[in-house]
């Protein structure tokens, strides 16, 4: 169990402007501001949960997994996981989870990875037979074969952060903190990362949090999500929610053989040249099966495809929304 109660954090930035004259004059006086990492942010997970925590870059998504993990203590409020308070008992608390953090490498970088896997092992005071049987499935589920045989810096970065997600856990953690997991991975390796977080959730029960920009990977692991915006959260609710918002709206593309395609009032011609065009249907005015029945009265329709707005879009459009 994680409950976050009015956790607040802040920091002291200091700022300047270009040039020598400027450097010169931060010498002898400073100018600092402060920012509001975490403003009141409470919330609970339960055990065996996976939620996706969004956010625009700099809402505070980091430093509350920084929070959770130890590395930060808060200004004020309270964290419990698992019954520990993590930067009290700190040792104890890293025991029971896996941190992996995107653009950051827990891998040595020019030795083997099994080195560095041998080298978390004792970290974590893993007994020999439970890393022998946690390293067999690790390595089977996430396709390692010979990548740990391989230095880290010989790696590719998908290839590379299948390694990290492994080190993360070896020694069986209750709970997984993903910070871009998933970050300039291609279609292959995301797929793999993805197809390997739902097993061990299945499996072991794993509390998964996942922080990513990539809403592809919100849409196939999670089903609830926390938006998170300058420092405090603005939405806690069930995946499904966040799809009840999607706009009515939906883009029509049309071949059609002839001349200038005729349109109704009721649609929205957005786009049309040489026997195709894109309309935009509002569905609580119009059906879209009604749409293109008028449409094929009028035109000889050779093709249709139909779109709903993007997940993308619809947390762009809540980004708007709450003007972060």
């Amino acid at each position: 169990m994680i409950e976050l109660k009015h956790v607040q954090k802040s920091f002291r930035v200091a700022r300047r402007s270009a040039g020598f004259s400027e450097a010169v004059k931060a010498l002898f006086h400073r100018e600092y501001e402060t920012v509001h990492a975490l403003r009141d942010v409470s919330f609970t997970i339960r055990d065996g949960e996976m939620v996706g925590y969004i956010g625009p870059n700099g809402a505070g998504k980091s430093s509350t997994i920084k929070v959770m993990s130890g590395v930060l203590t808060p200004d004020s409020g309270e964290c419990v996981i698992n019954g520990r308070v993590p930067w009290k008992e700190r040792v104890a608390h890293v025991r029971e989870i896996g941190v992996v953090f995107g653009q950051r490498s827990q891998l040595w970088w020019d030795v083997p990875v099994i080195d560095s896997f041998e080298l978390i092992r004792d970290i974590y005071k893993v007994e020999d037979g439970a890393y022998r049987k946690t390293l067999a499935q690790l390595t089977e589920l996430l396709q390692l074969g010979e990548l740990i045989r391989t230095p880290a810096r010989q790696l590719s970065l998908g290839q590379r952060m299948r390694c990290e997600i492994a080190a993360s856990l070896l020694h069986n953690p209750k709970v997984l903190f993903l910070d871009e997991p998933t970050i300039g991975l291609d279609a292959v390796s995301k797929l793999a990362v993805r197809d390997f977080i739902r097993a061990i959730n299945r499996e072991n029960g794993t509390t998964v949090i996942l922080t990513t920009h990539d809403m592809q990977d919100i849409e196939a692991l999670t089903e609830r999500i926390l938006l998170i915006g300058k420092g405090k959260i603005l939405l806690d609710g069930p995946l499904s929610s966040l799809r009840d918002r999607r706009s009515p709206r939906r883009t029509l593309t049309v071949s059609y053989a002839g001349g200038r395609l005729p349109v109704d009032s009721d649609l929205t011609l957005v786009e049309e040249k040489e026997g195709r065009a894109v309309l935009s249907v509002d569905t609580d005015v119009i059906s879209v099966s009604e749409a293109i029945a008028r449409l094929s009265a009028k035109a000889e329709l050779r093709d249709v495809s139909v779109a709903e707005e993007s997940i993308d879009e619809l947390v762009a459009s809540l980004y708007r929304e709450f003007s972060i």
